[in-house]
């Protein structure tokens, strides 16, 4: 059978048409797809994109039907998908000396481009829109959501693990007058994080998450776990049940994936954010057995498909701005990764999980807030 009977026979499953009217379907424009998609799988779907072999009006509607219709598990890729696997089994991918390959690929592309597809306060992780009305609004209230369940007071102390571009140390600081300690190891992160604290209690560490030290009243990270790797999620736990004082509160917002895996997608690992993995409940749960007690577990994962959007409209409104420093293939590169990962939320293939846990032995915390 020719390559292109078998594509068009896969994304009939998931109601896709080629060359199709409705916005999810595809219009090819290079033959060539169909035998790139059957042989590089993921990577194939994104490199063809970027390359303009294909076009889709409704990106994110037409990722969320294939992921629902699991179309991703029945294109089996060529020995080099397998070779990634083998070696995301065979090493640690997310080890000390390869931490800083996603700050300087990803994270540091220019705080001016984040800074226009962001909301005002520098949030690049899910926001809550429960009662928002705009993006500055949603991530606003993810900032309290996320001060609410652990209980933050005045005076207390907070290490953040991984601290972005510094929002949530600020909000805490300023809202809530707490003292934080934040790690991070993206450069420019740290400059700009600095910078938008200063005159706050807070300290920013250009630091590896593993080498932070000292006692807190409340450990938490915001967007870290998605870069620490199954192999490490043990020693991420051991470093916050240590730097936690006994009657402390940990705190946890990451991505999750519905079953576990060691690897993410290739086409994300090469482009958008290598060496990173998504974990799974088991996996997490294996990670903290013996260190913490989980006192509370919160789904936000389809506000994390409005968040991407949003992201995406500014993007796309700002593009004109940055056209000339990181050309075409780089815009048809970010619209693949924003509105694919719109689509995964959507689909439910991925959650957005906020975790409280506490040392075995201290006192339940009020934390069920929502």
């Amino acid at each position: 059978m020719k390559a292109e009977q078998i594509v068009q026979g896969l994304l009939s499953e998931a109601g896709i048409k080629i060359n199709g009217p409705e916005q999810w379907d595809i219009q090819v424009k290079d033959n060539r797809f169909y035998q790139r998609i059957l042989s590089d799988h993921a990577l194939g779907l994104g490199e063809s994109y970027m390359d303009d072999w294909w076009e889709c009006e409704a990106l994110d509607e037409f990722i969320s039907r294939l992921l629902k219709a699991r179309i991703d598990e029945k294109v089996k890729g060529n020995w080099k998908m397998a070779l990634y696997i083998l070696q995301s089994k065979l090493f640690n991918r997310q080890k000390r000396s390869r931490a800083s390959q996603v700050s300087e690929q990803h994270y540091d592309l220019g705080n001016d481009f984040y800074q226009t597809m962001l909301d005002k306060r520098m949030n690049y992780t899910c926001a809550y829109w429960k009662n928002a009305k705009n993006l500055d609004q949603a991530q606003e209230a993810k900032l309290d959501l996320v001060c609410k369940k652990i209980g933050l007071e005045k005076g207390m102390t907070v290490l953040e693990l991984g601290c972005g571009w510094g929002s949530f140390a600020k909000f805490a600081a300023e809202k809530y007058g707490a003292h934080v300690v934040a790690v991070n190891i993206s450069t420019q992160q740290v400059e700009f994080a600095r910078e938008y604290c200063k005159a706050l209690p807070v300290e920013i560490r250009h630091q590896d998450y593993r080498e932070a030290e000292g006692k807190y009243d409340r450990v938490i990270s915001i967007g870290i776990l998605e870069h620490v790797g199954y192999k490490n999620y043990r020693t991420y736990m051991e470093v916050a049940h240590r730097c936690l004082k006994d009657d402390g509160i940990a705190f946890i917002h990451t991505i999750g994936n519905n079953v576990s895996t060691t690897y993410v997608n290739a086409w994300t690992n090469k482009y958008i954010f290598p060496n990173g993995m998504l974990p799974s409940i088991a996996q997490i749960s294996k990670a903290l057995e013996g260190l913490f007690v989980i006192e509370d577990l919160h789904n936000i994962g389809p506000d994390y498909d409005k968040t991407l959007l949003a992201w995406y409209n500014n993007f796309e409104k700002s593009w004109p701005k940055f056209k000339d420093r990181y050309g075409e293939r780089f815009f048809r590169m970010w619209r693949f990764y924003l509105l694919s990962s719109a689509g995964g939320f959507r689909s439910r293939q991925h959650q957005l999980w906020q975790f409280v846990m506490t040392k075995p032995g201290r006192k339940q915390p009020h934390c069920r807030i929502c």
